[in-house]
Order: structure tokens, then C-alpha cells, then sequence
């Protein structure tokens, strides 16, 4: 009878449930359908205006499509994703709109990668050579809010508020002990001393190479955000640094008297400068547009000019197959630089790359792709936020690698993880198994309800360390460094942009928009048209395809928030197969 009953209620749950979703997708589409006959989602941009830029949102590399967009559902918020590619696209456009006067930057938080804010940083330091003016105001400026808002001609804090700067940090969250009471062994086969991605299942806290690197690269980070502050309000790098040590920047008063502000308003105050910046009455409102409806004036799109350069964008952790718009697969990035190779309309190729690797399987398949497009046509790679292990792989075959100073890279090594599940589920869940087998090894990595064997853990360890030759080998012949020299620039170690530089491993430091001007000046195009890869799934497709997961994510980031990553972080350690030539591990500069 209770399982009869558990049945049911399981059967009334599951109707309820799949009701609830029928209900809400609906929603979703006729708020789409309706949506799509009212709002062009393009603002009327009067002559005058200021461009308001908040980035209140996630910043992908590319404006992701998305059928939430524009809709309203009764207690749900769906925040607007404005793609890096937009962003930087719309700030140079109004670099050279007549209609946009000056920008307003509104920042708090910002969620982006350091790399990616110094994309937009420079996007804004080339607004400002046009002449036009940048007003920064916000009550509490982040570190990483503040970055940009350096760039500013005046920064204003509100009178309560204050400026956060104490320099940079990093935590890394372990996972040894929770293994340990759950009788989960991590059982770890790598390559390189510097390679810590299993660290967070095999100890308590970093190992004394990990702390070295993670020192050393954080400090080179750290080094040029000062710099760049320091250059934009005529500070001394050194003065920053004492600032930031000794926490001196508290209230506004603080942020003003250390030159970190040039005043403290309040709204109403800022409103009044905005109208005396654009010469209008008070009584008058202030013409402005969001960043996320500015759409820049149109420029002639040359209909003549046949000759074209690629940029396909690599976006994600890389995994065998085909993967998706925020997931490197293997056989749609293949499919597309083998398309692009035979395209005699494409002179050049730029590869975006924004991933902390992954299968090294699967980064070997497009390794091989973006080599026998460099033998066709010029190839240059884009590094973004953070282009390591599998990233870097990916990477070295082309003709020349651009990073940012701040972008994550190297991490030259491998590794695997296998867990011993044998505790958990004998010792804790009393379950046990047994078996036949044909051969000795033929339960190998087949169940996880035993240790390895000393002769599995010799062929593991061996099938590691020939990976991690043949990844020696590819950076070898990719960057014409002599096998010593890039195994000892290996081992698994992190570089800041900057310090991949100095080894060889990068070119020149810059961003998409040089790698674009490189690739062109390779091929000898001086016009020429831009076409991005792969397409993107539209939005209905994302919608159709993917409506539980993104359900699923949008609850769990409302509900965990900045701590929603560490459950990202555990589902994708229990789901990793294969050998992995992917960042050592999971962190965020703070």
C-alpha cells in the first residue's frame, strides 16, 4: 500500500510539474510573439544625447540569442545580455555618432573578467580622443567598476558611498574533507608540477607550486591594473599600491582626499552637471540612450568589396562532438574552419579564443584544423579572458597569438581524475559489488567501486605523459621554441598575458579589433568585409532546446548567487572523463 501510494503522489508530482513548465513556456512564447509585433528594440537617438553604459548583466563574448529578451512574465526578471562583441561595437560607433554628446558610466558591480574590462576600457579611452566627454558617478564603485571608471574625465561618488580599493585576491575552494567524511577517493594522474586542477580533491589547501604561481601571475595582473589607473588620474603606481595596503579609501571623503574622486554628489547634483555638460535648462530632461538600445548610426556596408576575414569564436570548455554557443565542440569548430579554408572568399581568419580547455582529445581534433588552415590562409588568434591548457593548444598552430596583459593563459600540462567510490558505497551505503570479467583490464575505468590497480595506475600515468609530449611538441613547432625551453615554461603553470609575452608563448598584447587589423595587413586587405563563426541558434531554437536548463540556471543563480560557480564547479568534476588538458583550477580575481 505506501508504494502504492508512493507511485501516485510521484505521478501527481510529475503531471504538476510538467503543467507548471507548459505553462510557463507558453508564456514565454506568446510574450515572444507579442514582443516581436510591438518593440523594434531599437531606440530614436535625439541629436544631443548622452549613452548610458551600466553593465548590470553577465558579458559574454557574443550577444547570446535569447527568447527571454523583451519579456514580461509576471514575477520573473529576465536581465538583458549584451555580448562583449556589442559592447565594444556600440561604444566605437558613438565615438563617431554626431547624436551622442558624451557617455555617463552608472557602474557598481560589473561581473567581467579583467580581460574583457580591458577591452572596454580601451573602447573607452578611444571614445574620449573623438573629443566627447565620459562622467562616471555611482555610489559604490567595485575594484573591477572602477577600472573602467578611471577612464572618466570626472568621477563623482555619492556623499554615503565609497570607492573599493585594497588590491587583488583569489581563493580557491577545497573539497578534500567533504570527500573524505563521504569515503570518496580522488585518485589522480597528471603531468606537470604546476598542474592543479586536482588539488581541490587530494588536499585541504595550495600546494606550495600552486601558491608560486598563483603569486606570481595575480601580481602581474594586479601590476598592470594599478599602472593603468595611475596613468588615467595622474597618480604614481606606487602611491596606489600604499593606498590599497593600507586600506585607506573608506568613505568618500577618503576616495576624494587620495585623488581616487573628483567629487561627492549626490543624484540630483549629478543630473544638474550632466544638463551643463550638454547645455540644456534644468527644467529639461536629458536626452539619453541605454547601451543596451543604442544601435550605432549605419555605415555603408561596401556591397562591392568580396574579400572577407573570418572570426570564429571559441568560446567555452572544449568537449568531443558538437558542443554549443558557450561550449567548444570539436566537430562544429572543425566543421567550420574546414568550410572556411576552402572559402576563396576569406583571406585571413581570426580565432577567438576564451576557454580553459578541456578534452585533450578534443583540442587535439582542432589543433589539427587550425594547422592546415594556416597553410591555406593567414590565421591569428584573439585571446580573451582566459585561454589556457586546451586554449592554449588550440591556439598554438596559428601565425600569431595577441592577449591581453590580464588574460589567463599557459598551463601547459594534463591530467586525469578518477574517484574510488569503494567508501561511499560500502562503508556508507553498505552497497557492494561483484563481477566476472575476460580480461584483466576490462573493468578498467568501467566502475569506480575500487582502487586502481598499481598496473592501471602505470598505463594511466603513461597515456598522460605521451598527451603531454604531443602537446610539447605542438607549442614546439606552433611557437619555434626548443623543447627545453617550453617544457620548463610548462609543467601546468599559469602566465598572466603580460608574462606570456616575455616567455614567447604570446606575440603582442592588444585586443580582437588588432588581431582583426593584423590579419588584414597579413593578408593585404585593406577593405574588406567581417563575417562571424559559428552562427548562432536562434531564438526560439535556444528556447526549444534548452528551456529546462535555463530554468534551472536562472533559480540556482537567484538562489546561490556568486556561490552558484562551486555548484558548477562539483557537477562538472563529477561529469570530467577522458584525460584533460584543461586550467589547473577553478578561481576568481576578486
Amino acid at each position: 500500500m505506501r508504494s502504492f501510494f508512493k507511485y501516485v503522489l510521484a505521478t501527481v508530482t510529475g503531471i504538476v510539474l510538467s503543467f507548471i513548465l507548459l505553462v510557463f513556456v507558453s508564456l514565454i512564447i506568446i510574450g515572444g510573439m507579442i514582443s516581436s509585433m510591438s518593440d523594434d528594440k531599437e531606440a530614436v537617438v535625439a541629436k544631443n544625447s548622452l549613452l548610458h553604459i551600466d553593465l548590470k548583466h553577465d558579458i559574454p563574448e557574443r550577444t547570446m540569442p535569447d527568447p527571454f529578451d523583451g519579456i514580461d512574465v509576471p514575477g520573473f526578471i529576465f536581465a538583458k545580455n549584451l555580448g562583449l562583441d556589442d559592447i565594444l561595437k556600440r561604444i566605437e560607433g558613438a565615438k563617431d555618432d554626431d547624436r551622442i554628446r558624451g557617455i555617463y558610466l552608472d557602474l557598481s558591480m560589473v561581473s567581467a573578467s579583467f580581460a574583457s574590462l580591458q577591452e572596454i576600457r580601451d573602447a573607452l579611452l578611444s571614445f574620449k580622443k573623438s573629443g566627447k566627454f565620459i562622467v562616471a558617478y555611482s555610489e559604490l564603485y567595485t575594484q573591477r567598476a572602477y577600472y573602467l571608471a578611471s577612464t572618466a574625465d570626472r568621477i563623482y561618488v555619492n556623499p554615503e558611498g565609497t570607492i573599493d580599493f585594497r588590491g587583488l585576491a583569489s581563493q580557491t575552494m577545497f573539497l578534500k574533507g567533504t570527500l573524505d567524511k563521504l569515503g570518496i577517493e580522488a585518485q589522480v594522474v597528471k603531468v606537470g608540477t604546476y598542474k592543479s586542477a586536482v588539488e581541490p580533491f587530494t588536499l585541504d589547501r595550495m600546494s606550495e607550486a600552486n601558491r608560486e604561481q598563483m603569486a606570481s601571475f595575480i601580481g602581474s595582473i594586479y601590476g598592470h591594473f594599478v599602472n593603468e589607473i595611475a596613468a588615467s588620474r595622474k597618480l604614481s603606481p606606487d602611491s596606489l599600491r600604499a593606498i590599497a595596503d593600507r586600506y585607506a579609501v573608506r568613505n568618500a571623503d577618503d576616495a576624494v582626499a587620495h585623488g581616487l574622486a573628483d567629487g561627492k554628489k549626490y543624484k540630483d547634483e549629478i543630473l544638474g552637471e550632466l544638463k551643463g555638460l550638454l547645455e540644456i535648462s534644468e527644467d529639461k530632461d536629458i536626452p539619453a540612450v541605454s547601451l543596451t538600445k543604442y544601435r550605432p548610426q549605419a555605415k555603408s556596408a561596401g556591397a562591392s568589396v568580396r574579400d572577407r576575414i573570418a572570426v570564429v569564436y571559441a568560446v567555452g570548455e572544449i568537449v568531443s562532438g558538437e558542443g554549443s554557443d558557450e561550449i567548444i565542440g570539436s566537430e562544429r569548430i572543425s566543421r567550420e574552419l574546414r568550410k572556411l579554408r576552402r572559402d576563396d572568399k576569406v583571406k585571413a581568419v581570426v580565432l577567438r579564443v576564451n576557454s580553459p580547455g578541456g578534452s585533450a582529445l578534443a583540442s587535439d581534433v582542432i589543433w589539427r584544423e587550425v594547422d592546415l588552415l594556416k597553410q591555406a590562409k593567414p590565421v591569428v588568434v584573439s585571446m580573451g579572458d582566459v585561454a589556457a591548457s586546451g586554449g592554449y593548444y588550440i591556439a598554438a598552430a596559428a601565425d600569431s597569438i595577441f592577449a591581453q596583459p590580464n588574460t589567463i593563459t599557459g598551463s601547459i600540462g594534463v591530467f586525469g581524475l578518477i574517484p574510488n567510490l569503494q567508501g561511499l558505497y560500502h562503508d556508507k551505503l553498505g552497497i557492494t559489488y561483484d563481477k566476472v570479467k575476460t580480461g584483466k583490464y576490462a573493468d578498467m575505468l568501467t566502475t569506480f567501486d575500487r582502487p586502481l590497480t598499481a598496473d592501471e595506475r602505470l598505463i594511466l600515468q603513461q597515456e598522460v605523459e605521451r598527451i603531454y609530449d604531443t602537446f610539447l611538441q605542438r607549442v614546439v613547432d606552433g611557437r619555434g621554441l626548443s623543447r627545453a625551453r617550453v617544457d620548463s615554461i610548462g609543467q601546468g603553470r599559469v602566465w598572466s598575458g603580460q608574462q606570456a609575452l616575455d616567455l614567447g608563448l604570446v606575440d603582442r598584447l592588444g585586443s580582437i579589433e588588432d588581431a582583426i587589423a593584423a590579419a588584414a595587413k597579413k593578408a593585404g586587405l585593406a577593405d574588406y568585409r567581417l563575417v562571424t563563426y559559428p552562427a548562432m541558434k536562434k531564438p526560439f531554437e535556444s528556447l526549444l532546446g534548452n528551456t529546462t536548463d535555463r530554468i534551472a540556471t536562472w533559480f540556482g543563480k537567484r538562489e546561490l548567487g556568486e556561490h552558484y560557480r562551486y555548484y558548477e564547479q562539483v557537477k562538472a568534476a563529477l561529469q570530467q572523463h577522458g584525460i584533460l588538458a584543461r586550467l589547473p583550477f577553478e578561481f576568481e580575481i576578486h
